[in-house]
């Protein structure tokens, strides 16, 4: 992965990953490339690189501990769901070498949202790598999943490369 000649050397290296074997096969089209440029733009930053990638735990799980180890800051979309073809937050927690665990405020969410139906399956999107924080979710593309929160990892807990 490399920075756009458009970035300096002193700017954020930005990158997205679109994740869902679901874009790849044309089921359904990928509105986030364009919605993360336009509001990277905003703050004056530009995208360095982007990766659309199945639902593929290893494959996915390497590509992250690669971005983990680079100190880039990733965007990532899809993937996080509760269907077993949902593979990213397992292998970012593979990625960084941390067990998954249940988030408590990720998990009222889940419950607001879903009421009894949360369980037994909604309630794993609320499993995350240990130590993540969660991003609340206002406003999402996917109505059928609003204030399902997402998560992010500090730079601290990610490793980096020497």
């Amino acid at each position: 992965m490399t920075r756009a000649a458009t970035q300096s050397d002193s700017a954020a290296v930005v990158g997205a990953l679109v994740i869902g074997s679901e874009i790849l096969t044309g089921k359904r089209q990928d509105k986030h490339l364009a919605h993360v440029i336009e509001r990277l733009a905003t703050r004056g930053l530009t995208l360095a690189y982007a990766h659309y990638l199945g639902d593929d735990r290893a494959r996915l799980t390497a590509l992250l501990r690669d971005t983990f180890a680079q100190g880039d800051i990733v965007f990532s979309f899809g993937g996080i769901g509760a269907t077993p073809d949902d593979q990213t937050r397992q292998a970012a927690a593979a990625a960084l070498g941390l067990p998954l665990t249940r988030h408590p405020e990720a998990v009222e969410a889940i419950e607001r949202k879903f009421g009894a139906a949360a369980y037994p399956n909604r309630v794993l999107m609320a499993e995350f790598p240990e130590g993540a924080t969660i991003v609340p979710n206002p406003t999402p593309f996917d109505v059928n999943w609003t204030t399902v929160p997402g998560f992010w990892m500090a730079q601290a807990r990610c490793p980096r490369r020497s």
